[in-house]
């Protein structure tokens, strides 16, 4: 990146922009449909209390398959869109960035590829224009690329010694393999090199199509003035996107339990199978089982069997992973080598008596009152209301979710408890991963190096 300009005062303006409240309580969210002139619609929630403006979107589907050989494309776009468009070079884009206290980024993911916009009002104008130039006349000059790569590749090389890397890695390779979930997003070192600037060219030009488009706002702009914007940011991209499409796809690896021997103090422990995706009827009684099985921090039954009692990690939790084409509920932890066979069967234990037995009136009750108690300290800021609104947009939940979620939350019932954890939890059908030298433990297969 280039040198900033104006440090103090950018400095200043972006922790403006990251901590400044909104203060509307979910139960109270006015969420306004807002549809431009061209017909591209947003979800708005207003406030003028603050001259802060957040916009955030996502092209759906776009970049979830990278062409063969040249995996990693997405991310790459992701990380060089700023860097020079229409008449800045890398360095001119990059002080206009930072001289009107503008955070413009993006992301490459399985299920989209997202963008994400902050600005002071009265810096709005000029945020726009540099978004749409970004959209629509990236550079990607071969310098930046370069360097991009650079700095991806380095990345790729020090996550390879991480223990907790390569546990995901082979758990998502082994879960989906020959599918787009099962790779790695940010490409892998033989796949970079063969990335050209032509390549991010071809992605800006097929994937980024109007109909793909979600986007959601909040803050200080009225809905017409809203519905100007949207125009003048998205209108110039194509109508349709070229995206290829990802096929819903099931979890393999079932039951096995794959070991990766790593010179380690401690064993890396990741475990997991079907979930349940965002719009599944089964989602909110699934939130509130894994809240208590392993997503209640100290409260969770995991923390305190595996931790409290045994002393045999720092931390042990479980979670829902809602993909747009699968789902995961998944476990991990890390362990001493000595103690990963008993840490192991622990686990397993707990996720047996979960579908066995389901939760006590009080670990339901507790878990109601935590999940609806803490959703409103999710809103506190701009941004975050903005990236709410857009998965709500995004999982298709409805304009009033908001103000109807601790309804389906507290509408869940011990029945639904049960039914759920015994349909999710099956200790036998665990994919569990495990990188260290654990004892106690008899792996279904052994890999060296890892994937």
């Amino acid at each position: 990146m280039s040198a900033r300009h104006n440090p103090l005062r950018a400095g200043i303006a972006a922790l403006f922009l990251t901590i400044v409240a909104v203060a509307l309580p979910a139960h109270a969210m006015d969420i306004k449909r807002v549809v431009s002139p061209g017909g591209i619609e947003a979800w708005l929630v207003e406030d003028h209390k603050v001259p802060v403006l957040a916009l955030e979107w996502t092209f759906d589907g776009a970049g979830g398959r990278d062409p063969q050989g040249k995996e990693g494309l997405a991310n790459l776009v992701s990380t060089a869109l700023d860097e020079g468009a229409g008449p800045y070079d890398s360095q001119a884009f990059q002080a206009r960035l930072q001289d009107n206290a503008i955070a413009l980024g993006f992301t490459a993911g399985r299920d989209g590829f997202s963008g994400s916009l902050r600005t002071l009002t009265e810096h709005r104008d000029e945020a726009f224009a540099l978004t749409r130039l970004s959209l629509t006349e990236p550079h990607f000059a071969p310098e930046a690329i370069d360097r991009m790569r650079s700095s991806i590749l380095a990345s790729l090389r020090r996550d390879l010694a991480d223990p907790n890397y390569v546990a995901r890695r082979q758990f998502y390779a082994t879960a989906f393999p020959n599918h787009p979930y099962g790779d790695e997003v940010r490409g892998t070192l033989d796949s970079l090199p063969r990335i050209t600037p032509d390549d991010l060219h071809g992605f800006v030009k097929s994937q980024f199509g109007r109909d793909r488009l979600v986007v959601a706002a909040t803050g200080d702009i009225a809905p017409e003035e809203l519905g100007k914007a949207l125009d003048t940011i998205f209108g110039a991209l194509p109508a349709k996107a070229d995206v290829a499409p990802v096929p819903d796809t099931t979890m393999t690896g079932l039951g096995e339990t794959i070991l990766i021997p790593r010179p380690t103090a401690q064993t890396v422990m990741l475990m997991g199978q079907p979930g349940v995706k965002r719009n599944d009827p089964d989602w909110y009684a699934a939130t509130v089982m894994n809240y208590v099985l392993g997503g209640g921090g100290f409260g969770s039954r995991l923390m305190e069997e595996v931790r409290e009692k045994r002393g045999l990690s720092y931390g042990v939790y479980s979670y829902l992973i809602p993909m747009d084409h699968a789902a995961l509920v998944m476990a991990g932890g890390s362990t001493m080598n000595a103690k990963a066979g008993q840490a192991l069967d622990i686990m397993r234990q707990e996720w047996a008596r979960m579908a066995k037995d389901g939760l006590t009136d009080q670990e339901m009750a507790d878990a109601k009152t935590y999940l609806t108690g803490s959703f409103p300290l999710q809103l506190g800021s701009t941004p975050s209301i903005a990236r709410t609104l857009l998965q709500v947009k995004r999982d298709n939940l409805g304009i009033d979710y908001l103000n109807q979620r601790d309804r389906y939350i507290n509408g869940v019932t011990q029945a639904d408890i049960k039914r759920v954890a015994q349909r999710l939890l099956d200790p036998a059908k665990l994919l569990t991963v495990l990188v260290g030298k654990p004892d106690g433990v008899s792996p279904t297969r052994t890999i060296d190096g890892g994937s």
